[in-house]
């Protein structure tokens, strides 16, 4: 049977996940009473409630078209750049790539940093221009722009010459030439067919089994499984095989105890095993991780892992120590946080860990703030409560020991009345513009170089200036030399003074001096932060103080106590919002901002900004 690898690569929402499951639907990858589920790669909770793709999958499908059966192993990768560290590792596991774009959107940051990768590594790339029946879709300004793109960075003579289809990923049809409508997506698997060449590691199926670890994932009855291609040989039930790492120093011995083949949605098991080329899970593992190479026992050289680019972002991790501490969580202690986050950094290669001087907090370095919000989100769901500090972007020491930080690529479509402000603000934190001009439909496009530390906590300002009309996309581009001081938070925060429940009388009486965050009958704590001061300065409050009541003046003369209702942070609103000296504690129940040092005697006094 013929083999193909495939991966889907594209930017956040141009439309892979649907696209892949047309792909399963038209192969007959589910009976014809068996449910399907929209996105049904997005398996996880959190992937369904953000509506994105977090972790890299692997499906499987059997194609019979001119060239015969094929089994197609179709990869489907996150198009967040947070999320990059995911696509680096699986593109060593195919042989050729469906590039996504938009049809009316076009190229964007992340199509640029997939597409990099994916030629360096010599993958043969077709192109798949999606949604081309949005309103203002033009296939040909986005054919141009991608052929553009390839040669800007670096494509060869035969990796120009792509071949290109156009697509409706949620309509479920694909065709070569729009002016001959088709009904289906066959001539997308048949093109994939045609151009992607079978794995060449076929020819090794007689040589001694390898095999490269991209995936690693854990199971309640398998144990620890872990995914990739077989290099050469074959993959057998009951073998003995060791593990090696990058230097080719053994970590472990141990026997393959399952083969799992993908097969549609479901993994199978498969008893008489797996040959070269094709991508299976390995179980009977215990310490083998990421990068590591899975052999027999007498290969004695490990296979070349693909480097992975550093985290630009970190942040601090560590026990929660308010006065509320233990109340909802059941996983409180430094211990336990520890193992967490070292399980983590485990599997997914892009997040690393390291414990800070006292011990007792962990340093957490990422992609960005959208990568380490999933992680704690992820935690907080398990029962963890943990403090967390804001983000610092991670810098370098350039060669003549001059500090160095992270560069982004910054594209934003915004309608064309904001875009004065949109510029105005980002040039006052460091941007600054390499290309501007219209999209259609009323909007402009402008593009930044910006640094990492500008863009920390703008989203939600940009937004606000924007009026929910602008999207923001940003992508790691290089480290160059410190660009000096930006300006923080303009505006100070209350916070409480006291111990207790906030009481609606008290927070009536404050809402002149600035936004709530917090509602009545919630638990408070002295040096909680319950809203946002309307000037420059941090203000101590009392958040409980009842009405007095006496024989006099009944409760009920006084108007109604109507409150306005509280601004509610999500995740990463919150890591967004805080300042330095500030942290978000983090509960299954609860998400509150609170001062470091609670006691207001021994905060520093600010000094007011210039």
């Amino acid at each position: 049977m013929n083999l193909r690898n495939v991966a889907i690569i594209a930017h956040v929402d141009h439309g892979k996940t649907t696209l892949v499951d047309q792909l399963l639907a038209q192969s007959g990858v589910f009976r014809a009473n068996e449910a399907t589920t929209e996105r049904a790669m997005d398996s996880n909770d959190q992937e369904k409630e953000r509506g994105i793709t977090i972790l890299a999958k692997c499906t499987s499908v059997l194609w019979n078209g001119k060239a015969g059966e094929t089994r197609i192993n179709i990869i489907d990768t996150p198009g967040h750049a947070d999320f990059g560290g995911e696509v680096e590792r699986i593109l060593g596991m195919v042989d050729g790539c469906v590039i996504l774009v938009d049809a009316e959107e076009g190229v964007m940051p992340q199509t640029k940093f997939v597409l990099t990768k994916a030629l360096k590594m010599g993958l043969r790339p077709i192109l798949c221009i999606n949604k081309v029946d949005r309103a203002h879709a033009d296939p040909d300004r986005v054919h141009n722009e991608t052929f553009d793109l390839f040669a800007a960075i670096g494509a060869t003579d035969e990796q120009l010459d792509f071949p290109h289809i156009y697509a409706s990923g949620r309509n479920g049809w694909a065709t070569l030439d729009l002016d001959k409508p088709n009904d289906d997506l066959s001539p997308l698997f048949d093109l994939i067919v045609d151009h992607v060449p079978p794995p060449k590691v076929q020819e090794n199926k007689d040589k001694p089994f390898q095999m490269l670890n991209v995936l690693i994932e854990s199971d309640p009855f398998l144990g620890r499984i872990l995914t990739g291609r077989i290099e050469s040989g074959k993959a057998v039930p009951g073998m003995a095989i060791h593990a090696l790492d990058r230097e080719g120093k053994e970590i472990e011995r141990g026997r393959i105890t399952k083969v799992l083949a993908f097969r549609g949605l479901k993994r199978t098991a498969l008893d008489e095993g797996s040959e070269a080329g094709d991508i299976v899970a390995i179980a009977g593992m215990s310490k083998a991780t990421v990068a590591d190479t899975l052999c027999a026992m007498e290969v004695t050289d490990a296979l070349p892992a693909q480097p992975i680019d550093p985290p630009t972002i970190s942040m601090t991790v560590s026990v929660n120590d308010s006065p509320l501490a233990g109340r909802e969580g059941d996983k409180v202690q430094s211990r336990v946080i520890r193992d967490r986050l070292l399980k983590e950094a485990e599997a997914n290669v892009a997040i690393r860990v390291t414990t800070t001087q006292g011990g007792d907090a962990y340093e957490v370095a990422g992609r960005g703030e959208l990568q380490l919000g999933v992680l704690i989100e992820n935690m907080r769901r398990e029962g963890f409560e943990v403090s967390i500090s804001r983000p610092r972007v991670v810098f370098q020491e350039g060669p003549n020991g001059e500090k160095l930080e992270p560069i982004e690529d910054v594209m934003i479509d915004v309608d064309d009345e904001f875009s004065g402000i949109v510029i105005e603000k980002l040039s006052a934190r460091k941007a600054e513009m390499t290309d501007m001009g219209p999209s259609g439909a009323g909007k402009t496009r402008i593009q930044l170089k910006c640094p990492s530390r500008s863009l920390i906590g703008y989203q939600g300002e940009f937004l606000t200036d924007t009026r929910g009309s602008g999207v923001l996309n940003r992508v790691f581009s290089h480290y160059e030399a410190f660009k000096g001081e930006i300006a923080g938070r303009l505006k100070g925060v209350l916070i409480s003074n006291s111990d207790g429940e906030t009481a609606a009388f008290a927070l009536w009486n404050l809402e002149d001096r600035g936004v709530m965050f917090v509602g009545a009958g919630e638990k408070t704590y002295q040096g909680m932060i319950i809203g946002e001061n309307s000037r420059w300065d941090d203000l101590d409050v009392n958040p409980i103080k009842g009405k007095q009541l006496t024989n006099v003046r009944a409760s009920g003369k006084d108007e109604a106590v109507r409150l306005t209702p509280p601004r509610v942070m999500s995740l990463e609103q919150a890591i967004a919002y805080i300042d330095e000296d500030e942290l978000v504690e983090v509960t299954p129940k609860s998400i509150r901002l609170r001062k470091q040092t609670l006691n207001p005697s021994f905060r520093k006094k600010r000094i007011r900004p210039e």
